[in-house]
């Protein structure tokens, strides 16, 4: 066999490699499901499909010619206001939505079933489909809490509203299930969701949406949750309202809103975003607007995470792989100290960003079937947003480490997922809060609602001491608010390493252990390479 045919036969042994089960290939994540209790045959099969079929069709979603179209009207001049996608995006919601994912909501208790589907799908990037899920599951949990109240008020939606939507919510059978989205952005505000224009209007037993939004990721959603400000109402978020709008009214005819245009985006590319301009939709109120937004940003966060992680383990699959099979020089590359450095901190956030995620995602099971501890619901509010910045954070981190690997052919479409991966890390970094709209909101409930002294309690009473970094997370929270803000992101980013190095810990596999070991030593503030003498034994145990 010539240079050039060896070099194919390893790339085609990698690719053999990276197309066994994704479950199968992952053994601390089916020990985490294990620890947490958790079914693994439906994840097996999935597992199957992400490694295959879907991983092919997420490739061919992606490309520029098989991205959505906007369809505004129908043969006959009919306005409809479709999404027009290529087929492989309708297969792939086929076999996700077979699996049951989201009816796993109607029993509470039942989340990290679903994210655990979440995470295998995530190792083929966003596919076109996570950000639908997370879309899906917030308002699953916002209608159920509306069922909850129920409130016979003009305009807000019924219990029996309610339990309709979330059933064909529920649904299993893609051409039958609803998919969720939700609509807060404008052109003006941004974060500052007080900044909104939209208003509502009361009429008759319901309210109509008029105004603008400026960002609607899932432009193709049976049913879509919009903010808007009722005529009249104070201004700021304080006045603002949460309403469910269908795409289609009773009658089956599109509801009174327009698609602008979609979005020609840096990554999440198969998923359809959009402008759209509401001209008197007709909506119901879902309830307490600040439960509503909370409900959705814890959701999507902690989805957030599971999706970064999930292509924080496809990073390290493709790398770690390719390492074994490329020859350089007369020998394996992965024989070379600098790519082991790589392939180390690679394994080492992988194991990382799965052990923080899936603990906050078990946590929040128990906080929603009333099993939890008494600081556990405070506690996870502040988590959840501190996990978000962390996967956020290490995930285009890890990417790029996996591009680096891979050299020249790692910035090539079709030789490897990694592009396009990278494009989606960066995506995630912005999805639901950029770093600095967190560390705010953190700074904020530590200072004035004082939800830091719940989460060190949980922290401490499953990790052990953190005494010091207790007293610097009090230290920058002591100054006034404008003057802490230039200093908390540090404490934020020394705490994931103390948070994810203890849990790592508590692990059985040896190799996980080895990694919480790792990340505590190059992660500690001050970390001098040139002092670490245990830095090539450390590395050897990651990669044995």
């Amino acid at each position: 066999m010539d240079a050039p045919a060896a070099a194919r036969a390893a790339f085609d042994a990698w690719n053999a490699e990276l197309a066994t089960n994704a479950l199968d290939a992952d053994p601390h994540f089916r020990a985490l499901l294990a620890r947490y209790g958790r079914d693994t045959e439906s994840p097996h099969r999935f597992g199957a499909l992400v490694s295959g079929e879907l991983d092919a069709l997420a490739r061919e979603t992606n490309r520029d010619e098989n991205l959505p179209r906007l369809g505004r009207y129908d043969g006959s001049g009919n306005r409809t206001e479709q999404v027009l996608f290529h087929p492989g995006y309708h297969r792939m919601g086929k076999l996700a939505y077979a699996t049951g994912l989201m009816g796993n909501y109607a029993t509470p208790g039942r989340e990290l079933d679903t994210l655990a589907h979440l995470y295998l799908l995530g190792q083929d990037g966003e596919a076109g489909h996570t950000c639908p899920w997370a879309c899906t599951a917030g308002l699953i949990k916002i209608l159920q809490a509306a069922r909850a109240d129920g409130s016979s008020a003009p305009g807000d939606v019924s219990p029996a509203m309610a339990e309709a939507w979330l059933a064909r919510l529920y649904d299993p059978d893609y051409d039958t299930h609803f998919h969720g989205s939700q609509f807060l952005t404008e052109v003006q505000g941004g974060s500052d969701v007080g900044a909104n224009a939209v208003v509502s209007r009361l009429d008759g037993d319901r309210w109509r949406i008029t105004g603008e939004k400026w960002f609607c990721s899932v432009a193709d959603a049976h049913l879509f949750l919009v903010t808007a400000r009722p005529e009249g109402a104070r201004e700021g978020t304080a006045g603002l309202g949460a309403y469910a709008v269908p795409r289609f009214k009773a009658d089956g005819t599109p509801n009174d809103f327009r698609i602008r245009r979609l979005k020609y985006k840096l990554g999440t590319r198969s998923m359809a975003s959009a402008e759209i301009d509401f001209e008197g939709a007709e909506g119901w109120r879902v309830g307490d607007f600040r439960r509503t937004v909370e409900i959705v940003l814890n959701t999507s966060r902690l989805y957030n995470a599971v999706v970064a992680s999930g292509m924080l383990q496809r990073a390290w699959r493709e790398a770690e792989g390719y390492a074994r099979h490329r020859g350089a020089f007369g020998r394996p590359i992965k024989d070379f100290a600098v790519i082991r450095n790589i392939l180390a901190r690679l394994w080492t956030e992988a194991c990382a960003a799965r052990a923080s995620t899936f603990w906050l995602a078990d946590m929040a099971d128990r906080v929603a079937t009333g099993r939890a501890a008494a600081a556990e619901p405070g506690a996870l509010r502040m988590l959840v947003n501190l996990n978000k910045i962390w996967t956020a954070l290490t995930c285009p981190a890890g990417v790029r480490d996996a591009i680096e690997v891979l050299g020249g052919n790692g910035a090539i479409e079709d030789f490897s997922a990694l592009p396009r991966l990278l494009r989606d890390s960066i995506v995630v970094e912005a999805w639901e809060g950029g770093h600095g709209v967190l560390c705010a909101q953190l700074l904020r409930d530590s200072q004035r609602l004082g939800l830091h002294a719940a989460m060190f309690a949980v922290l401490e009473a499953q990790l052990g001491d953190l005494a010091a970094i207790r007293a610097r997370w009090d230290a920058v929270i002591a100054r006034p608010e404008s003057e802490a803000s230039w200093y908390f992101r540090q404490v934020v980013e020394d705490l994931r390493v103390v948070v994810q190095s203890r849990l790592l810990s508590l692990e059985t596999d040896p190799r996980v252990v080895a990694a919480g070991a790792h990340l505590g030593a190059y992660g500690a503030r001050g970390y001098d390479p040139l002092a670490d003498g245990d830095l090539p034994a450390r590395v050897r145990a990651l990669l044995a």
